[in-house]
């Protein structure tokens, strides 16, 4: 069994020892993500490019250490979060852009780079990155491969998995490779394909090829207000059934549209049952008329009132709220537990009718903003954890929440990722076949369970103990690999 001091002389012979985090106060905000759960390294590793990142997995792999790769921590999952303590590779030197390919609408960055700042850089030539996560400042492409990210303007042109083109990767096993390139068709298995979404479980990115789309001609973006959810929620499936696939069409509840307008003054109707935020973009002539078949929907469904931003800033104001909604609900609540499920279009109301029973039956108030357009869910379920019992009670009514979408025909995610919170969940989806082919794939990128353990697959030796629950580390003591 390898010692610490084995661990941090073997990284620091790759990194250098600037680069090798290993003090307690050092390793803390490495412990956490955006989820519930915790769990802090031995030790975190700071490299730059594929070749350092290559040779602290081989070291770690001749230690036996497990590897949790890291992009900002941004994520819903748990999925960056080190189940087994070890070594968390981070990506923060890296954060490049390498390339902007104007001709061929391209771009090539590493994977520190944060989603935000490609849009940013791109927007020059005309181009931006059509993913866009609510926390596009702080999440980075590494990260969004990972979980195959999605983001509201994802409606019309697709999620991570649509926008990448090729990876260089490093292997489970340390491997330096690539997987796809800077052309949109390869023959042969879609590897590139496999790794998208793979949750860290297969490798870690050192360079993404990513596909820019042009800036659009115009924008027009629609708020509808609503008594209720189910109005609201009718009104989604309309719009589409009319024809018209908006760039962005978004629901926010009262409870969301309370704490977003009080934190951020963004101009919403805090009174409202719901809203309905809906973008439209592309030529004038066309979206123009689109956006009176719009209002017009929404009126006919028993909207209120139906507003139409008429500056660039009051477009800006209401997507500040979208996007800051989510950490504005601090201001109800000092903890919140954020789920992602798809459902059908046509079975919003139902599944929304379940979302409400549960909160009143657990006595739980449960938040809702999510992309309506692709049915996408995002049900917040607010607690206080200092309350004993509090956080088991708000798994399990998440738990419906999740059963209640899968027996609607949807998903398990939409955008999140299984990580460690939903991995449990997979039979309800996945027969034993599928999960054991799921297992044949990592093995093949040299992964025989330490690499980002216990995330997305219900099998893991030493994994029974992990969900939501650091008891099995907390064991093990401060110097022992679990």
């Amino acid at each position: 069994m390898p010692t610490r001091r084995d661990l941090i002389r073997a990284l620091e012979g790759a990194v250098g020892a600037k680069y090798v985090l290993w003090r307690p106060e050092d390793l803390a905000v490495y412990a956490f993500d955006g989820t519930i759960e915790k769990s802090t390294p031995h030790a975190v590793v700071l490299p730059d490019g594929a070749e350092e990142v290559a040779k602290v997995v081989r070291a770690c792999n001749a230690l036996g250490v497990p590897v949790t790769p890291r992009g900002a921590g941004t994520g819903l999952s748990g999925g960056s979060v080190p189940a087994k303590r070890g070594v968390v590779i981070a990506t923060g030197r890296m954060r490049r852009v390498l390339e902007i390919d104007k001709a061929n609408r391209l771009a090539v960055v590493e994977p520190g780079v944060a989603n935000l700042d490609l849009s940013k850089v791109a927007a020059p030539y005309g181009l931006f990155y059509a993913p866009d996560p609510s926390s596009q400042q702080a999440c980075t492409i590494g990260g969004n491969v990972a979980e195959n990210a999605g983001g509201p303007h994802c409606l019309a042109l697709g999620v991570t998995q649509n926008h990448v083109l090729g990876l260089e990767v490093v292997t489970a096993d340390g491997e330096i490779t690539w997987l796809g390139g800077k052309v949109a068709d390869s023959f042969g298995y879609d590897l590139r394909g496999a790794f998208i979404g793979s949750e860290g479980t297969l490798g870690i990115t050192t360079k993404i090829v990513v596909r820019l789309v042009p800036l659009p001609a115009s924008v027009v973006t629609l708020l509808a207000v609503f008594d209720t959810v189910q109005q609201a929620s009718e009104t989604v499936s309309t719009i589409i059934s009319a024809g018209m696939i908006p760039a962005a069409m978004e629901m926010m509840d009262r409870l969301t549209l309370q704490a977003a307008e009080a934190g951020m003054h963004c101009g919403y109707p805090p009174d409202a049952g719901a809203v309905l935020l809906v973008e439209l973009d592309g030529l004038p002539e066309v979206i123009d008329s689109q956006a009176v078949r719009v209002r017009a929907e929404c009126l006919e469904r028993g909207a209120v009132e139906v507003r139409l931003a008429s500056t660039q800033r009051e477009r800006e104001l209401l997507w500040k709220g979208r996007k800051g909604a989510i950490p504005s609900l601090g201001r109800l609540a000092p903890n919140y537990y954020i789920l992602d499920g798809v459902v059908p279009r046509s079975k919003l109301v139902a599944v929304m009718e379940t979302v409400s029973e549960v909160s009143e039956r657990y006595g739980i108030p449960i938040a809702n903003v999510f992309h309506a357009g692709d049915g996408n869910l995002h049900p917040l379920v607010l607690f206080d954890e200092r309350v004993p019992g509090a956080t088991a009670r708000v798994l399990e009514a998440g738990g419906e929440i999740m059963r209640a979408c899968v027996e609607a025909g949807g998903a398990l995610s939409g955008e999140h990722g299984i990580g460690a919170e939903k991995r449990m969940f997979m039979p309800w989806l996945y027969n034993e076949t599928d999960i054991e082919n799921m297992e044949r794939l990592r093995l093949v990128f040299g992964n025989s369970g330490q690499f980002n353990p216990c995330k997305l697959l219900p099998t893991g030796t030493g994994c029974g103990e992990m969900a939501h629950q650091a008891t099995a580390i907390r064991a093990a003591g401060p110097d022992a690999y679990v």
